[in-house]
């Protein structure tokens, strides 16, 4: 005869992270405030939500290297929904030569543009910076971010990464007060099979590195946050990217804390994209109703930003159709769904608060680690970061051979 103590263990699981997912919560004993939206410790929301229905940014992704066909599609984004426009800039993509031209009908005065490469960063954020500072109009109107992030493309490249870029796009994107220069992406390191935890440490631990870096140039650390974005990915596990985005901005609002970063601005401006890890080339239907689900998450997260990936993305450049429904996945949410009226909406959940609270507590233990090793850069030098992402693939090999 089971005890209760036996039947709960066997309906727990427990995450690659090592996080035991229990059948019931149950209020916690610390009492914890669990603080307001816009402020510290940011958990709930870096801004506070005014009740519209768009209470995100509807960031689609163009990188098809036909420029007219980018262009049009550009254009059926921004007039259906989408509110800016997110590009790579690639010999397999969208050339940076012909940036300009891909982005001719874009106000960028109203939807911000951002670009990433996975070959040449510098090469497209000099792109963008010539197709906003020629956009006609204020400068100090135009909105966008160059997408640099030596760190990820040192990851995604096996390159040494050039720390010294930071300070000369800073210096670059001076007088447009629109326009950021920095990102931190995780996007790498989930793809090559990072768990939660492991991504929001490689986030903070970058970010670590980049405001370090920067205050040795002589940029203040309140200067340096105001440039950083953040990227990550959204999965068809609901809990745990709520949990993550929750989790990230109370790291964050750590780190800047301690670095003397005024509480205003403490928020992590987080971009949420749909994990390109969870869809299936071979049934790509279904990845609709993955990234709706990851979609829902992100917004009830407080992410600022939604790419949602079309579901034909794992085979190659998408159709009319799927971006359209990727488009529309966002769109309901907001205005169907009313999603964004509400702040934090998982805010106060038992499983919630502790799964944000386990996600936190284990990644700050590994962003330790790493500080203790020498920061980011040395980590990704050394193999340590390459290893524990082995370690994590690994586990979840297991696990998926036994069904578990």
């Amino acid at each position: 005869e089971l005890t209760i103590e036996q039947g709960l263990k066997r309906l727990t699981s427990t995450t690659l992270d090592g996080i035991a997912i229990e059948p019931l919560y149950v209020r916690s004993a610390d009492g914890a405030e669990l603080g307001f939206p816009g402020s510290m410790p940011f958990t709930r929301g870096a801004t506070v939500r005014t009740g519209e229905a768009i209470a995100w940014g509807v960031r689609q992704l163009h990188e098809d290297p036909d420029v007219a066909v980018t262009r049009q599609a550009i254009l059926d984004d921004l007039e259906r929904g989408g509110t800016s426009v997110w590009l790579r800039i690639d010999p397999d993509a969208i050339p940076a030569d012909q940036l300009a031209t891909a982005l001719a009908d874009v106000m960028l005065d109203l939807a911000a543009a951002r670009v990433f490469s996975r070959t040449d960063q510098d090469a497209a954020a000099s792109a963008l910076l010539a197709a906003l500072k020629g956009a006609g109009g204020d400068p100090a109107s135009v909105k966008g971010n160059l997408g640099i992030d030596p760190l990820a493309f040192a990851a995604l490249n096996g390159t040494e990464p050039d720390l010294d870029a930071l300070k000369r796009w800073v210096d670059e994107v001076a007088g447009l007060p629109g326009v950021t220069a920095l990102t931190v992406e995780t996007l790498p390191y989930h793809k090559a099979g990072a768990s939660d935890a492991q991504e929001l440490a490689f986030a903070i631990a970058t970010g670590i590195e980049y405001l370090r870096t920067l205050e040795a140039a002589g940029v203040a650390p309140t200067d340096a946050a105001s440039q950083i974005e953040f990227r990550v990915a959204a999965t068809a596990d609901q809990f745990a990217t709520i949990a993550k985005l929750r989790a990230l901005r109370r790291l964050w609002a750590r780190v800047t804390e301690e670095c003397g970063v005024p509480e205003a601005n403490r928020g992590a401006r987080i971009h949420a994209v749909t994990s390109p890890r969870m869809m299936s080339k071979v049934d790509p239907h279904v990845n609709m109703l993955r990234c709706t689900i990851a979609t829902f998450a992100a917004a009830s997260g407080g992410a600022d930003a939604i790419t949602a990936l079309p579901f034909d993305h794992a085979a190659g450049l998408p159709t009319a159709f799927s971006r359209r429904i990727a488009r529309n996945i966002q769109t309901i949410t907001a205005e169907e769904s009313h999603v964004g009226r509400v702040q934090d909406p998982a805010g106060g959940s038992w499983f919630v608060e502790s799964l944000t609270d386990e996600l936190a507590k284990a990644a700050w233990a590994s962003v330790g680690e790493i500080e203790a090793a020498g920061g980011m850069a040395a980590a990704l030098a050394s193999g340590d970061v390459a290893g524990r992402i082995d370690t994590v693939n690994a586990a979840r090999a297991k696990k998926l051979a036994t069904r578990a």
